[in-house]
C-alpha cells in the first residue's frame, strides 16, 4: 500500500510509503491520503496525527507522468481528477506534526506545509521546483511557506528551484527543530504524546482559531487553486513538461551520487 496509516495509542502516523519513487504522489495516492485524513479526524480515539515519508525521502512531490496522465484524463477516474484539482492543501481538524525524513519537494513541500508544525531529520532538504517544471502551485505554496520563512526567501526557493538544508530551514523558521536521523520518530512520537495529554474539543478549537486569525483566509487558497487551474488549462504543453521532467530527475539523481 502506498498510504499506510497504523496506530500507537492515541496517535495514528500516516506513511508515504512508495520508496522506490521517492514517494512521488499519484492521483491516488492523494485520493486514499485524503480518506484516511478524514478517517483519522472522525475517529475520537486519535488525539494526534505524524505525518511521514518511507526512506529515503519525505515526498519528491507529484508523480510527474502521473500528472500528465490525468490532466489529459489518461487511466484516470473522475475522484482521481477531483482530488488533484482541488490542490494538495491539508484539511483537518486533528493536530498533525510532519516529520521530514529526507527531501521534501514541491509538492512534497506542499503537503509539508499543511501539518501544523514540522520536525525535521538531519537528511532532510527543501526545494520548490514549480517554475522548472513549468506549472504554478495549487496547494498553499504561496501562502503558506511566506508565512513561515519570510516573503523574500520563499521568493528565492520559488524562482531558483535550490535546495536548502535541514539546518537552514531550521535558522529560516520551516523546521521546528532539527534531530539526528535515527531519532526522529522517537522525538516526533514524544511530541504527539505531549499533545495527545491535552483535551481534543480544546485542540480543535485553537487549531481553528490560529486558521481564522492567520494573514491568508481560505478564500486566498481558494484563489492560489483558481489561479494555478487556469495557467495549467491554458499553458499546459505535454512535451515541454516530458523534457523539464527529465531534467529535474536528473538533477536528483545527479544530488545523490
Amino acid at each position: 500500500m502506498s498510504i499506510v496509516v497504523t496506530h500507537d495509542g492515541p496517535i495514528a502516523t500516516i506513511t508515504l510509503n512508495r520508496p522506490e519513487a521517492r514517494n512521488a504522489l499519484t492521483a491516488k495516492m492523494l485520493v486514499d491520503f485524503e480518506a484516511a485524513v478524514a478517517s483519522l479526524d472522525a475517529d475520537d480515539a486519535v488525539s494526534a496525527i505524524v505525518l511521514t515519508g518511507a526512506d529515503p525521502a519525505f515526498c519528491s512531490g507529484l508523480d510527474l507522468k502521473d500528472l500528465a496522465n490525468t490532466y489529459n484524463g489518461v487511466g484516470a477516474d473522475q475522484e482521481r481528477v477531483a482530488v488533484v484539482r482541488r490542490g494538495l492543501g491539508i484539511v483537518h481538524r486533528t493536530p498533525m506534526i510532519g516529520a521530514i525524513n529526507g527531501p521534501a519537494v514541491t509538492g512534497g513541500l506542499e503537503l509539508a506545509l499543511g501539518c501544523d508544525f514540522l520536525i525535521g531529520s538531519h537528511r532532510a532538504t527543501f526545494a520548490d521546483t514549480h517554475g522548472r517544471v513549468g506549472i504554478l502551485p495549487g496547494g498553499g505554496m504561496t501562502i503558506r511557506l511566506p508565512q513561515l520563512i519570510g516573503i523574500n526567501r520563499a521568493r528565492q526557493m520559488s524562482l531558483t528551484g535550490a535546495f536548502i538544508d535541514a539546518g537552514t530551514a531550521a535558522e529560516w523558521g520551516l523546521l521546528n527543530e532539527v534531530v539526528p536521523h535515527g531519532l526522529l520518530m522517537d522525538r516526533t512520537m514524544e511530541i504527539a504524546r505531549q499533545i495527545a495529554e491535552a483535551d481534543s474539543a480544546t485542540l480543535a478549537q485553537l487549531l481553528e482559531m490560529y486558521a481564522a486569525n492567520a494573514d491568508a483566509p481560505v478564500d486566498t487558497y481558494r484563489d492560489e487553486l483558481r489561479w494555478s487551474r487556469k495557467f495549467m488549462a491554458e499553458h499546459f504543453d505535454d512535451a515541454a513538461f516530458a523534457s523539464r521532467r527529465d531534467g529535474i530527475i536528473e538533477r536528483g539523481s545527479k544530488a545523490q551520487r
